[in-house]
């Protein structure tokens, strides 16, 4: 996979990194700008964490009400190929910041077409990045290397390859990463996750996850390109597709269907596992490993009926068991079935042994994006971290080529390649366009 070339971190981004860490946040800090000059209620920018964003649609817009939000950050940055969507961005957040701080108008937050230029300014600390699932890993990769901390958008990475590849590169950059896999800051699914680690449900037999169809081969038809979209840049290390304006739409009401497509994404079975495998993984202790083994329904064109193994003879299955985007967990002494709607154990004294309402004891859904911002400043370890976002994506990934293929396959998961399958191998990584 191509990226930019790594460029040294230089001593300015280490200092802030060690400032923010030790001493931006404590109580009564001494700021070097006075903040009457700043506005009411505003931090200095020696005491927030600044961040930049790669991707200025509807899921970056839902991200930056998050951070706006967060009195410990400040977004100061956006990149995408929409010009409207970059004026759009600036003036929103541009405009809570003036309203939030009782000043007239308020100009601190640059754009950028090419988010390479954007990753140059060394007082962004962390990217958020809320593009399509096929630039994930390059935009990632080259923001770490820059010295930023990263906010990605699930699935981590739309191949297997290049999830390893992130993987290697936070480490070596030492880099804070959060994969937005945000269910697993909610109170429901840690609860859920306690029942099942705690052997509640006793020897887990059987999971049953319900999420979209498999990925699919680009299939719209050709549209003109509007003005004001780079579409190459678009497209970038994908193939360069025909216009579609329900795949990049000027303006956004409802998520995009690039992620329906190989090219651009994984499936609904990619978007959606990324929560919802991605919560079986968690609650069998699965988050640093995989299913060994993965078998298709004999129907090739069937879009369920996957079943997957798990060493320890755990089967998984990609089931529709009536109940919407959800996991149920099949025990030697129970079940349990969760989603973002519900929680509900069988027998019901499971989950709530001295009775009550479930649905008003499991409602609070944490604070993800407060999870990034506490480890940025601790330079901890976050709820799901590079390797866990890996993990989770790669049985999406793993299960498309399954479905794509329509034979058994065998996977390693600690050499994370399939076993005597040369062709299944090759489908690990794409080879990336020059754009």
């Amino acid at each position: 996979m191509k990226t930019e070339k790594q460029k040294p971190v230089d001593a300015s981004t280490i200092s802030r990194r060690k400032f923010l860490r030790n001493s931006a946040l404590a109580a009564g800090l001494v700021t070097i700008v006075p903040r009457h000059v700043l506005g009411k209620g505003y931090v200095s920018p020696n005491d927030k964490i600044n961040l930049g964003y790669i991707g200025l649609g509807k899921q970056g817009s839902i991200l930056s009400n998050r951070f706006t939000g967060e009195t410990q950050a400040q977004v100061v940055a956006g990149s995408d190929v929409w010009s409207s969507k970059m004026e759009r961005f600036k003036s929103i957040v541009e405009g809570y910041y003036a309203e939030k701080r009782g000043v007239s108008n308020y100009n601190g937050v640059a754009t950028y077409l090419h988010y390479n230029e954007m990753l140059e300014d060394k007082n962004i600390d962390g990217i958020v990045v809320a593009t399509p699932d096929h630039w994930h890993a390059i935009q990632s990769i080259d923001a770490m290397n820059a010295g930023k901390d990263v906010y990605c958008e699930k699935p981590m990475t739309n191949t297997i390859v290049e999830g390893r590849i992130m993987v290697d590169a936070a480490k070596k950059n030492k880099t804070v990463l959060q994969v937005g896999s945000m269910q697993r800051s909610w109170e429901k699914f840690k609860k859920a996750q306690m029942i099942v680690s705690s052997g509640q449900l006793g020897n887990i037999k059987k999971v049953l996850v319900n999420v979209g169809d498999p990925a699919r081969a680009y299939d719209l038809p050709t549209e003109p390109t509007p003005n004001g979209i780079d579409w190459n840049l678009w497209c970038g290390p994908a193939p360069l597709l025909t216009y579609h304006h329900t795949i990049a739409p000027e303006v956004v009401d409802k998520y995009p269907d690039w992620r329906d497509f190989k090219e651009t994404g994984g499936g609904i079975l990619s978007d959606w596992g990324a929560h919802m495998f991605d919560i079986a993984q968690w609650c069998l202790g699965m988050d640093r490993t995989g299913p060994v083994k993965y078998i298709p329904p004999k129907d090739p064109n069937a879009v369920r009926g996957l079943k997957m193994y798990y060493e320890n003879g755990i089967e998984m299955v990609h089931e529709d068991f009536g109940r919407g985007w959800a996991v149920r967990f099949i025990g030697s002494e129970g079940t349990m079935d969760v989603s973002r709607g519900f929680l509900e154990t069988t027998p019901t004294n499971i989950l709530m042994p001295n009775g009550g309402n479930p649905a008003e004891q499991f409602e609070d859904r944490g604070n993800h994006y407060e999870d990034w911002l506490a480890a940025i400043r601790n330079r901890g370890t976050t709820i799901c971290d590079v390797e866990t976002g890996h993990r989770s994506a790669s049985v999406c990934n793993v299960a498309n080529i399954a479905y794509e293929l329509g034979r058994t396959i065998e996977w390693d998961p600690v050499k994370e390649k399939f076993k005597g399958d040369r062709e299944a191998n090759k489908l690990r990584k794409r080879k990336n366009r020059k754009y």
